[in-house]
């Protein structure tokens, strides 16, 4: 038997305590306001989009970029030509533009080849996506694989269009180039990873996803300046194709993944809501559902399903790594989703706050979970002698810490962890951790072998 040790206990040994480094009660105005300032660069699966929104993410942490070249074949999928738009306008007969790319950059659809053309309306509008029942919103539509041409824009406006001949111009290029992604790698204690992931090809959308790249860019801004039990890596790629990528280039260490999370759609008011990974029982799944059933009223929590985010590339039987999702509200459910009003409105700093606090709590979750021993099983111990009822008098947390205590003796058997105590006794994590990291310090605990 040993002494509980520094992995365990992060406010010993280690680089400054964990909770305290990601404690800020003005964390939620620092994220709003990166995730306002790569609002308006317009990002695809390739192009100069991404690089700009990495070099700016790169002023916090040092971001290294990856480029995979154009016909790289990635498992079953090849990276396509690089995407370019300059500029895209719908101008009628008189000269006045219709829909103008620089006013938003929802109104082209996503990998538009170039055109340049005079049509008639009835042509034009095969080209053009609405949303007949949010006639004010624009939609977010792309068509990655497949050669066509095309703009979004409200159904207010399409309707309002004239018959006639109109300009129609798409000023962009498909090329040889490369697909670009960024990876920020913060050594800790151990190679065991913990993964970070975060797509990085929706243009602006500030829910989804400016609100997770500014989170896990702060975050680990953050955790880069302490020391950590695991070793957390950084993912900021093109959804699907970018992750893929990333997978093909790293298959010989994705046995080093212990636990990963997906973050996406941080900063709306909604659920929170997590998604369990294929495995279902993986220590992040425990340990997100128990951190947002103590943070929220309703929680979701959801068995893995093969549609969403980039989790379903890390869940693929082939890997089948042990990665959820987190999110505010669940995607494809709030009417905002993929459409124009998903801006810098939609997302508020209360809620990209919360959001962070709930990740910090499942990270301090899997940093300090371990199977502690009770060194006195016969009995319990005599606790008043060693100062620690005296610890908790007047604090509001008294009786739950007072509980914190006989558990962690009581299932202190060197069979049960920490978070196995915390979900028996009901208690939040951090209330067992702390109890655990007393009664280590007065020498009744220490861990299993």
């Amino acid at each position: 038997m040993t002494a509980l040790s520094t992995s365990h206990r992060l406010d010993g040994g280690l680089d400054g305590d964990l909770r305290a480094c990601l404690a800020d009660p003005g964390i939620g105005e620092a994220i709003y306001g990166l995730a306002s300032a790569i609002y308006p660069i317009c990002r695809s699966i390739t192009g100069p989009g991404v690089r700009e929104t990495l070099n700016v993410l790169g002023r916090h942490v040092p971001i290294e970029v990856r480029e995979v070249p154009s016909g790289t074949a990635v498992f079953d999928w090849t990276i396509p030509p690089e995407w370019t738009i300059r500029g895209a306008h719908i101008r009628d007969a008189a000269g006045k533009t219709v829909v103008d790319f620089a006013d938003n950059n929802l109104h082209v659809l996503g990998y538009s080849r170039p055109v340049r053309a005079f049509l008639p309306l009835a042509e034009l509008r095969r080209h053009i996506i609405t949303l007949p029942g949010q006639p004010d919103l624009i939609p977010y539509r792309t068509a990655y694989y497949d050669e066509r041409w095309g703009f979004c824009m409200a159904h207010r406006d399409f309707e309002a269009m004239a018959d006639g001949t109109y300009e129609v111009v798409i000023d962009s290029s498909l090329e040889a180039g490369s697909l670009s992604y960024g990876e920020v790698v913060l050594p800790g204690e151990t190679a065991e990873e913990f993964l970070f992931s975060a797509h990085i090809c929706h243009p602006s959308l500030a829910d989804d996803n400016c609100s997770g790249l500014a989170l896990l860019t702060l975050l680990a801004e953050r955790l880069s300046k302490i020391k950590t039990r695991y070793t957390y890596r950084f993912l900021f790629a093109p959804g699907t194709i970018g992750a893929l990528a990333w997978l093909a280039a790293n298959e010989d260490r994705l046995g080093r993944i212990r636990h990963g999370l997906v973050v996406s759609c941080v900063g709306d008011g909604g659920g929170p809501t997590y998604k369990k990974s294929r495995r279902g029982d993986a220590l992040i799944d425990r340990a997100m559902a128990h951190v947002l059933r103590h943070a929220a009223a309703a929680p979701a929590i959801l068995d893995f399903f093969p549609y969403g985010y980039d989790e379903r590339q890390f869940c693929s039987p082939g890997f089948n790594l042990p990665v959820g999702l987190f999110q505010r509200g669940q995607f494809g459910k709030f009417p905002e989703y993929h459409t124009s009003a998903d801006n810098l409105d939609f997302i508020r700093p209360e809620h990209l706050g919360a959001s962070w606090a709930m990740i910090a709590e499942a990270i301090d979750v899997i940093e300090r979970d371990y199977r502690p021993l009770n060194l006195q099983p016969k009995g319990e111990p005599q606790l008043g002698r060693r100062g620690l009822f005296g610890l908790v008098g007047g604090d509001k947390d008294g009786p739950a810490r007072s509980m914190a205590f006989l558990w962690v003796l009581n299932l202190a058997d060197g069979a049960h962890s920490l978070l196995d105590i915390a979900e028996r006794a009901g208690l939040p994590f951090s209330i067992v951790a702390d109890a655990a990291r007393l009664l280590g310090e007065r020498g009744l605990l220490a861990d299993a072998p």
